[in-house]
């Protein structure tokens, strides 16, 4: 089965530094919104699970998390642009593919639990885009020679983490159930 990817979408990932500066730019422009309501009342009133980070954390890591998945995106289409095997063809545009469908999981993911305070749909959405991530890593892991693995690991572990975090807010602060009278 193969895929086919937009040239554009391609063309990106060719450049090391449009490959690294969307995924920067994209967190940028989604998580700019939610940094007044990380400071709100809202955010600081919520109970989270055990070895949660301060907020400060965050974007520090974040920002490292998209240097690493870019540039992992430029290493799939370098691998694509010199692969001849179909299989590996056929692999390497599927991780692209699913490469920017997570990429736009992770960009709904600050608007839904911040701007919008649904945990329980921002949950959903840290699930799929994690499975998706390690999915696309696995994918991604023989037609790179690991290349791409190297740098898609951090990003997998920290959304496994993210979405214990997620749902350990949503688990904590969910609504109580009326009693029955």
């Amino acid at each position: 089965m193969s895929f086919h990817i937009p040239n554009i979408l391609l063309a990106v990932p060719r450049n090391p530094v449009a490959a690294v500066g969307l995924p920067l730019a994209l967190g940028f422009f989604s998580g700019k919104p939610t940094s007044d309501v990380g400071a709100s009342n809202w955010y600081a009133q919520l109970k989270t699970p055990p070895g949660c980070p301060s907020r400060e954390a965050f974007p520090f890591v974040w920002t490292l998390l998209y240097v690493s998945m870019g540039y992992a995106s430029h290493v799939v289409v370098k691998a694509l642009d010199n692969t001849t095997l179909e299989n590996n063809r056929n692999a390497l545009t599927l991780g692209l593919a699913l490469y920017y469908a997570q990429l736009g999981l992770n960009v709904f993911w600050p608007p839904i639990f911040f701007v919008k305070r649904k945990i329980g749909l921002a949950l959903l959405d840290s699930v799929l885009l994690t499975g998706m991530a390690w999915f696309m890593t696995k994918i991604l892991d023989r037609p790179t020679n690991g290349k791409a693995t190297y740098f898609l690991l951090p990003y997998c572990a920290w959304l496994g983490y993210a979405t214990y975090l997620n749902a350990g807010i949503w688990w904590l602060n969910r609504e109580p159930k009326p009693k029955p009278q």
